[in-house]
């Protein structure tokens, strides 16, 4: 997977998009969509049941329901590259699923929001990278303009390596109405203690001086209007009903990072991508090898669900990643503070 942003942060502007480009060919793509105000395009060709089998990018952005444009910059760039859906006559109809999160008028300008020359400029970003690059995180991309629980958002990755070899990755664009941290003790609901090499957080409450700051800071309201969108991605060979339900445990992450999620004013959405370069069985294993004697168990079975628990495990990291690199904004749209800003803890500023 390659991932490129793209983002209009001129006068009045603070919008982004994020594309996540798979390896040519495709990948196996499902979504999960729990939030009650979603905008999206073309995640109806990811039902299983459906002719499409396999999708070349996937397209996270601002701008809400007027952001979708960038689907098309992406779509019209991959036709340019010969990828997409065969329709005969050596012509292709590229199927590009997207999901956009609410960030009018964060830059000041309700006008200023993504358009097809933007998705065109992500997409592009991403073929330049090479497979495995390290993602930027932050405000970057879709997360340019992401507000969480009056919290500036942003975006953030994870990956995980499971014992088998299979890996899980996730990226977060994080724009939520719910909470990133315990008001009360300035926690982030998703640091655990496991995790606290990785993020300099345990989940413990923070010094009483922090939270005095924090009471001191002058920020905008939460905003009524907002979702995070992510992909988890893995290189497991997944059928699409399995993708699918990678997507639905994956929002468990999500849900255990933002309180509260997946509310009427948010359009919280989750796409899952599968390269298959990795079988879920051992290589060389065969028919009599499915079943454990010992438990009866589908030993399949059980490999999806190591890759459904590290799907939400790895999400929570990056959302955690998106609200621990994100920067204070302050413009004519309104301030928003990063959590780090906040508290006072070290690391990136403003």
């Amino acid at each position: 997977m390659r991932v490129g942003h793209a983002e209009y942060t001129g006068p009045g502007q603070l919008t982004g998009t994020t594309v996540v480009l798979a390896p040519p060919g495709g990948a196996v793509c499902a979504v999960d969509v729990r939030g009650g105000g979603p905008g999206t395009r073309e995640t109806d060709a990811l039902d299983p049941r459906n002719l499409v089998q396999r999708i070349e990018a996937v397209v996270l952005t601002g701008g809400s329901a007027f952001g979708l444009d960038t689907a098309a910059g992406v779509a019209g760039w991959l036709e340019e590259q010969g990828r997409g859906f065969p329709v005969g006559g050596g012509h292709v109809v590229p199927v590009v699923p997207a999901a956009a999160l609410f960030d009018l008028g964060r830059g000041g300008d309700w006008t200023a929001r993504p358009d097809r020359a933007l998705g065109r400029a992500a997409v592009a970003a991403a073929a330049r990278r090479p497979e495995g690059a390290r993602v930027r995180q932050g405000c970057v991309g879709a997360g340019a303009g992401a507000v969480a629980g009056g919290l500036k958002g942003g975006v953030g990755t994870a990956s995980q390596v499971l014992g088998s070899g299979t890996v899980v990755a996730a990226l977060a664009a994080v724009n939520s109405s719910g909470r990133p941290a315990d008001p009360a003790t300035g926690a982030l609901w998703g640091a655990q203690p496991r995790w606290a090499a990785e993020f300099g957080l345990d989940g413990s409450p923070l010094p009483p001086a922090a939270l005095e700051r924090a009471r001191a800071w002058t920020a905008e309201p939460p905003a009524p209007l907002n979702t995070t969108l992510a992909v988890v991605a893995t290189d497991a060979d997944l059928t699409r009903a399995q993708a699918h339900k990678l997507a639905g445990a994956a929002h468990d992450g999500l849900a255990r990072a933002i309180r509260p999620a997946h509310l009427l004013t948010d359009g919280d959405t989750v796409f899952t991508l599968a390269t298959g370069r990795r079988s879920l069985l051992p290589e060389g294993a065969g028919r009599e090898d499915l079943v454990d004697p010992a438990f009866g168990v589908h030993r399949a079975a059980g490999a999806l669900d190591e890759i459904l628990a590290a799907g939400a495990d790895t999400l929570t990291r990056a959302v955690l990643h998106a609200v621990l690199t994100a920067t204070t904004v302050r413009g004519p749209g309104g301030t928003f503070p990063s959590y780090r800003d906040l508290y006072g803890l070290p690391g990136p500023g403003t």
